[in-house]
């Protein structure tokens, strides 16, 4: 047996990559299955910008290709930190914002900057990684199991219970996986717990710092709105720290432009940790983005028709979900509120198959689901919810219009073929 780290022992990989990959080699394999299994985007459905497609062929055939500065080039700091002035109503300095390849490393660095071993760390679960973060830096799990009645996300009540002594706090809205959002009032209760319990502590202490992952907040249908600490409550600027990007935003995944803002001495210590991993956006792909940001219509433009193709697929596919449950059968979705993702519930623990087989667990329904309406989904607890969950995320970065109809008749069939 090969002898490696402890950590590299006991770490699992991630269940999403690791479902996805599965369902991607069967429908090379020529298997008609619909995948909804990935945070990702078909780009013949969601292209990026053409503008900023544009620049980014620029960029390179200007010879782009260098290494960029270690906390991003100075033009896309100031191109962030206007665009979050316009759209959020924010302000932060060139020295406030790091630039990374996408979200990951500085989720990544910003729990190595502030985690030490046995510090604890409260997150909601299902949510994306935080619990592999907090593995990954010996950090205490501090797990709040957010219920539907909140809509899946962490109350300041749930967030109380674990404040004493924590060090992070990890906030993600919209939510992935749920597509859920808190509200202004519940975040503002949070806030406020945050400050209180910061100047609780001595001046000397180890603060309380939130992390607010807002990668999808451009993402919101209908009357539903992003809200963030630093608007509510200005006395939070001294404690959050943002993650945010272009990958959800402009449908821009692979492009891997993403962007931190918080405390000044925070970044700084981020740049540091960032500077030994390398884990910079391509300067070719900065360059261009610095460029886009700036382009307030055209971005406007894209991201009417951009949200209104994400927030048709949604709805019909939720509106399917509602009308299979009038008809009887035991599923359930939360309405649409941001992001790419739907909420929906399969209840089918206990139910028969054709074959005679009883559905033993919440395995063997993901398993019906996908070889009898071969429709591939994941589970909440691919995200930290408990083993016999329910409840799975739908996302429809992938999904054609033409496809809804069809595997919505081929789940009715499937539910219908149980006793």
């Amino acid at each position: 047996m090969t002898k490696v780290s402890k950590l590299a022992e006991s770490l699992i990989g991630s269940e999403i990559v690791k479902l996805g990959n599965a369902i991607s080699e069967r429908m090379k394999q020529g298997e008609k299955i619909y995948n909804f299994t990935i945070g990702d985007f078909d780009s013949s459905v969601f292209p990026i910008p053409a503008e900023l497609e544009q620049l980014i062929i620029e960029s390179y055939q200007q010879k782009y290709t260098n290494y960029p500065p270690a906390d991003g080039i100075a033009s896309l700091r100031k191109a962030v930190a206007a665009f979050i002035a316009k759209y959020e109503g924010i302000n932060y300095h060139d020295n406030e914002i790091q630039i990374a390849s996408g979200g990951r490393p500085l989720i990544y660095t910003l729990f190595q900057t502030l985690v030490d071993a046995g510090d604890k760390v409260i997150y909601g679960v299902p949510s994306w990684n935080n619990n592999h973060y907090v593995h990954l830096t010996g950090g205490q799990h501090c797990t709040i199991y957010c219920t539907p009645e909140n809509n899946f996300m962490p109350t300041a009540d749930d967030i109380a219970k674990h404040i004493k002594g924590a060090t992070l706090l990890c906030l993600c809205t919209p939510q992935n996986p749920t597509g859920t959002t808190l509200s202004k009032e519940e975040l503002e209760k949070i806030c406020d717990l945050v400050i209180a319990e910061n100047n609780s502590r001595p001046a000397d202490a180890k603060k309380l710092y939130v992390m607010f992952d807002q990668m999808y907040w451009t993402l919101t249908y209908g009357a539903i709105q992003h809200y963030n600490p630093v608007t509510l409550r200005p006395e939070m600027r001294n404690y959050t720290i943002f993650i945010d990007g272009i990958s959800k935003a402009f449908a821009a995944t692979g492009v891997r432009v993403g962007w931190a803002f918080g405390p000044a001495a925070i970044i700084a210590k981020m740049k540091a940790i960032l500077s030994h991993l390398g884990a910079w956006a391509p300067m070719a792909e900065q360059q261009a983005v610095a460029k886009y940001l700036l382009q307030h219509e055209a971005i406007e433009k894209y991201l009417q028709q951009y949200k209104q193709a994400l927030a048709l697929r949604l709805n019909r596919i939720y509106e399917g979900i509602k009308s299979l449950q009038q008809k009887g059968y035991t599923v359930d979705a939360i309405a649409p509120q941001a992001a790419i993702y739907l909420t929906v519930q399969i209840n089918l623990v206990g139910k028969k198959m054709p074959n005679g087989e009883v559905l033993k667990n919440q395995e063997a329904v993901t398993n019906y689901i996908l070889s009898e309406a071969k429709i591939a989904i994941v589970p909440f607890y691919a995200f930290g919810a408990d083993v016999n969950s329910n409840w799975y995320r739908l996302s429809v970065g992938t999904c054609r219009e033409t496809d809804i109809e069809p595997m919505l008749t081929g789940l009715e069939k499937a539910l219908a073929s149980l006793q």
